[in-house]
């Protein structure tokens, strides 16, 4: 078979992912008919070659290499449907014709280990790139190919664009723009079919004779072992029963004689793991060169369009981009489609290219669609040329176990795997939302992290959860690491979590991990994070590092309580965490500095929310818990050695619990902000008590405003820009209409604001001295539900409403 450059295989030397060369490819293949189609890539894939031909693949996907006993020492082969290889694939089972991949097998590849990079670190080992030719079409400045055994380029080598330099002779300054107007504008099966080959194998061999390898050493042993495949090829099919698909830089390499001799001795003494390899969903996102991926393409959803559209895609491009801006709301008419049409061919036209290319049309679609604005052209490019369509691959793909179980909770839980991100709202009294909770929290243990956690625009009762979901290709490689815990998703969770348990650097982490069990709906886990987390805190004698764990503890309380989880025994240590908290809190508190006094005050908030839940358990062993912690308060306000920040914030609490008559709290301001006290000092005491939404304090009693107002005034002007950073840091963060209220105030004067209050019977405007029950039992209702505050019989009721308990 012969293409024109000479005898022997048909080379088809194409550009990865490159619709232009996958509609060559198959033109190529359709003239030819061979009788076996070899393709680069790794040849222990050959099993799962007929798997394409399944009615559920749906790409793009991508082959996963992996190593059998490390499984993060990986590497992926992604396929999009116009990839010259998947192209061949497809050909090669639709007419019955022997398909095979011809390059360097993955146990060796997965056992290259990285030489240090120029800084001198070491490489990553795993590989998440297709291989070294499809990095160097992008000219990606780091080198992703090295290993022990490998013949070494020579010192004349450089790393090359081969575009870029093809490009460039050709007198184009952009690589893509020049590739996109003589191979992808160029219809498939105009003229000789082969002609494109011919050249393309001609100008790379010219390449390499001015530049060698390229720079890339594993290049050598790469093309060695595919030339050994042609020839068994051949032996097997013909001389002329063989056509080859790889990276065009290859193809002089493969035409090049050499004796099968010289090529064996390049492989020898490589290094080898066992490895597993299978069928992965991928994505267009992660085609795309920002993804970091090294054979990456900018516009995958442009090529996508250009590859699937009959005739006519420049108009078809446009209907859609119209159909995505209409989605948006946006005013965008069949006028402005067939403008947009007209402008692209003009700008074509002028800009001396054969068809409008992607930069015309997004001029275009700038101009007349968008208004000039880029905001929306940014929806044009994350959504259409970029795009986020996932594939899909048949349940029948190996995986591993854990990975079977994932997807048959997903399909139970009617969760699908989307590469969109989308939010996802759970109300955890539903059965399939709990479900879907335990999968993501248990999920998350094993760090493959498919959701996070969101604020919920909702109600932020313990009953719901917000996710942010969106699937990556990685992930599929965290599953299989995540294997090694466990054959289901439940059983591998456990084993994570008292793995963490077991190896925690600190209290807080254990805490926190206890949380994540009860989250995850993980008993089998909890006795030994339990045992741990006991051990731990009997011998962390660190306040704050307790402080630090008691919140997660008290959360976890209420997470089981929602669940259902038997949570006695953390109810214990936790009470246990607060007795030794009020005990050695106050000895803390004192010689702190700055820094340390603002993370105490921290902690100190932190375990006040934590008590306030902790009391409203009547567990038995919690005593006047709460009462105990108001003690405590009481002693870090009324001591001078402890920090301001700390003494205003005790202060703070105690009045906000109804603990503190206003008056008293008042009293204790005037003695922080006495003359006698440094600024600095002063300013510290009243950031703890005013910040954090403490503004509303100022706006509603007068002294205190008074006393803030009278103390900062009578500040020397050697220390007023000392405490000026700390006082704006306090009071930026009030609300705006809080800072306009406190403005006002401070503009009228005590006066006015006397006279005012004796002139209407009542505070600042829009106050009383006392509440109005009635507008407040108005509200009450609406309140109540917001809390999920219903009666037992109406909560009932509600439940059988919805299925709940049947």
């Amino acid at each position: 078979m012969t293409t024109g450059a000479g005898p022997g295989p048909l080379l088809l030397g194409v550009r990865h992912h490159g619709p232009g060369s996958a509609r060559a490819v198959r033109a190529a293949l359709e003239a030819a008919r061979p009788g076996a189609v070899l393709i680069e890539g790794p040849p222990e894939a050959d099993a799962l070659i007929p798997l394409a031909a399944d009615e559920d693949m749906r790409p793009p996907v991508a082959l996963l290499a992996h190593a059998v006993d490390e499984p993060g020492r990986s590497a992926f082969w992604p396929l999009a449907e116009f990839s010259p290889e998947w192209v061949a694939i497809r050909w090669a089972l639709e007419h019955g014709v022997t398909a095979r991949f011809i390059d360097l097998p993955a146990t060796h590849s997965l056992a290259w280990v990285r030489e240090p990079d120029d800084d001198g670190e070491q490489g990553e080992v795993t590989e998440r790139e297709e291989g070294g030719d499809r990095e160097r079409e992008q000219g990606h400045a780091k080198e992703r190919e090295e290993g022990e055994g490998a013949q070494r380029a020579s010192a004349s080598d450089v790393r090359i664009d081969p575009l870029g330099v093809l490009a460039s002779v050709a007198g184009h300054d952009d690589p893509e723009r020049w590739w996109e107007d003589v191979v992808e504008h160029r219809g498939a099966g105009e003229g000789d079919v082969f002609a494109p080959f011919v050249a393309l194998e001609e100008a790379m061999g010219a390449l390499r004779e001015t530049y060698g390898g390229g720079g890339h050493d594993r290049d050598p042993v790469r093309e060695a072992y595919m030339r050994l495949q042609v020839r068994a090829a051949q032996r097997e099919f013909g001389d002329d029963g063989v056509a080859v698909v790889c990276g065009a830089w290859h193809v002089p390499a493969l035409r090049r004689r050499t004796t099968a001799a010289a090529d064996r001795a390049l492989l020898k003494g490589l290094p080898k793991v066992k490895a597993d390899l299978t069928w992965v969903p991928w994505t267009h996102r992660r085609l795309s060169r920002v993804s970091g991926y090294g054979a990456g393409i900018d516009s995958p959803g442009w090529y996508g369009h250009l590859f699937g559209a009959p005739d006519r895609p420049v108009e078809r491009w446009m209907t859609k981009v119209a159909g995505l801006l209409r989605e948006e709301d946006r005013l965008v008419s069949s006028a402005h489609v067939i403008e947009a049409v007209r402008l692209a061919g003009t700008l074509a036209a002028m800009r001396g290219r054969p068809l409008p290319g992607l930069s015309e049309t997004t001029d275009a679609v700038r101009a007349v669609m968008c208004e000039g604005s880029d905001v929306p052209l940014a929806l044009v490019h994350d959504r259409l040329v970029v795009g986020d369509v996932l594939g899909e691959v048949p349940r029948t793909a190996p995986a591993v176990p854990l990975q079977r179980d994932l997807d048959r909770s997903q399909r139970r839980l009617r969760l699908k795997p989307e590469a969109l991100e989308r939010e996802l709202e759970l109300d955890l009294r539903k059965e399939t939302d709990a479900g879907r909770s335990r999968l993501l929290h248990r999920l998350r243990l094993l760090r493959v992290d498919w959701g996070e956690p969101a604020a919920s625009r909702g109600s932020t009762g313990t009953f719901r959860e917000t996710w942010r979901l969106r699937w990556e290709p990685e992930l599929s490689v965290r599953v299989a690491e995540a294997g090694v815990w466990g054959t289901t998703v439940p059983a591998a969770a456990t084993g994570k979590a008292e793995a963490d348990a077991v190896g925690a650097r600190s209290l807080a982490d254990v805490t926190a991990l206890a949380e994540h069990c009860l989250l995850a709906d993980l008993p089998d886990a909890l006795p030994t994070v339990m045992r741990i987390l006991a051990d731990r805190a009997a011998l962390d004698t660190d306040v704050g590092h307790l402080a630090q764990a008691l919140p997660a503890l008290v959360r976890s309380l209420r997470y089981g309580d929602v669940r259902g989880t038997d949570t006695g025994a953390l109810a214990e240590v936790a009470a246990g965490l607060a007795e030794r908290i009020f005990v050695g809190l106050p000895p803390a508190c004192v010689g702190l500095d700055t820094d340390a006094a603002e993370e105490m005050r921290c902690h100190v908030d932190a375990v006040h929310g934590a008590v306030v839940l902790l009391a409203e358990d009547p567990a038995p062993h919690h005593g006047d818990l709460r009462g105990r912690w108001q003690g405590v308060l009481r002693v870090l306000s009324a001591r001078d050695t402890v920090p301001g920040v700390v003494r205003g914030r005790a202060v703070r609490l105690l009045l906000d619990d109804g603990e503190l008559a206003q008056g008293e709290a008042a009293r204790l301001m005037g003695l922080a902000l006495s003359p006698g006290t440094p600024p600095a000092d002063a300013a510290a005491w009243i950031e703890g008590f005013v910040g954090g939404g403490g503004g509303m304090l100022l706006v509603h009693d007068e002294r205190l405003l008074g006393l803030v107002d009278g103390w900062l005034t009578g500040v020397p002007a050697s220390a007023f820009t000392d405490v000026l950073p700390l006082l704006r840091r306090t009071f930026s963060a009030y609300e705006p209409g809080v800072r306009r209220a406190l403005g006002e105030l401070v503009r009228r004067g005590p006066g006015e604001r006397r006279s005012a209050e004796g002139a209407t019977g009542s505070g600042p405007p829009g106050f009383a001295p006392e509440p109005d029950t009635a507008r407040a039992d108005a509200v009450e209702p609406v309140v109540r539900l917001l809390l999920g505050l219903d009666t037992a019989d109406e909560r009932a009721e509600d439940d059988d409403l919805m299925g709940v308990g049947t």
